[in-house]
């Protein structure tokens, strides 16, 4: 994939916004977050691909991955485009300074319509799993999340979702966990079509403090009216954005 050889690489990213230290764009379902050993198109390198062409740059061009999306998942997502940018940035993310919000179809529905979920995950790498558990083990690292039952069509729910923990898998696991995999989701627990790629799972809303001006930006995006979002209507996306208040964490 050396040379931006891929088709994909010559599309224009959904930017959110942009300035000269953060880059907010709307990550594709599929698409890996930074490269790995597969070789498939990655966000990292199509942003890079993308500042140098919209730009004129010469040489390198810095992108910083400041979190990560599961590559099944797609929605809003934030990066750095600079070093200072990306190591104050990093350390919002370590205080919980750095918001995250997100939307689910789920198959099922939570026994109550609001609620917090905390466990205790550990990653099998080997398998790129993650087991759940209801107190602390060997290995495990807590994780937190809240959430809201937006709307039930039957046989699924539509989940709004407040990560507290940035957790491979969290959200998928804990959400299964408690016996509402995720629509799509296969790794835990739910059927799906051959070929699919993508789960039911959009991260509608990324907020944190301008790692210059400390003024709170929060960078929104609704998943597409598509495959299992088709269930659902327009306004119960919106009525789901509304619930992460764009508020400032403190």
């Amino acid at each position: 994939m050396a040379g931006g050889q891929r088709p994909v690489y010559d599309e224009q990213p959904e930017v959110l916004y942009e300035d000269n230290h953060l880059l907010a764009v709307v990550k594709p379902p599929g698409m890996l977050s930074q490269a790995d050993d597969t070789g498939e198109p990655d966000m990292v390198t199509w942003l890079k691909a993308d500042l140098k062409r919209r730009y004129s740059k010469p040489g390198n061009v810095f992108v910083g991955l400041v979190h990560r999306l599961d590559r099944p998942v797609g929605g809003a997502m934030l990066f750095a485009k600079t070093s200072k940018a990306a190591s104050r940035l990093s350390e919002s993310v370590r205080s919980r300074a750095f918001g995250k919000w997100y939307l689910a179809v789920a198959l099922g529905a939570p026994a109550a319509p609001e609620g917090a979920l905390k466990h205790y995950l550990r990653k099998d790498a080997a398998r790129n799993i993650v087991t759940v558990h209801e107190r602390p083990a060997a290995d495990a690292k807590e994780a937190l999340l809240d959430y809201t039952v937006v709307k039930v069509r039957k046989p699924c729910s539509l989940i709004a979702v407040r990560l507290h923990t940035g957790r491979p898998h969290q959200i998928r696991a804990q959400l299964s966990h408690i016996g509402c995999p995720l629509a799509g989701d296969r790794k835990y627990g739910a059927p799906a079509a051959e070929g699919e790629r993508d789960i039911a799972l959009w991260s509608v809303c990324v907020g944190v403090p301008h790692p210059v001006s400390k003024e709170w930006l929060a960078f929104r995006s609704l998943p597409p009216q598509a495959g299992e979002w088709a269930r659902f209507e327009p306004d119960d996306f919106e009525r789901a954005l509304a619930l992460t208040g764009e508020e400032r964490l403190t």
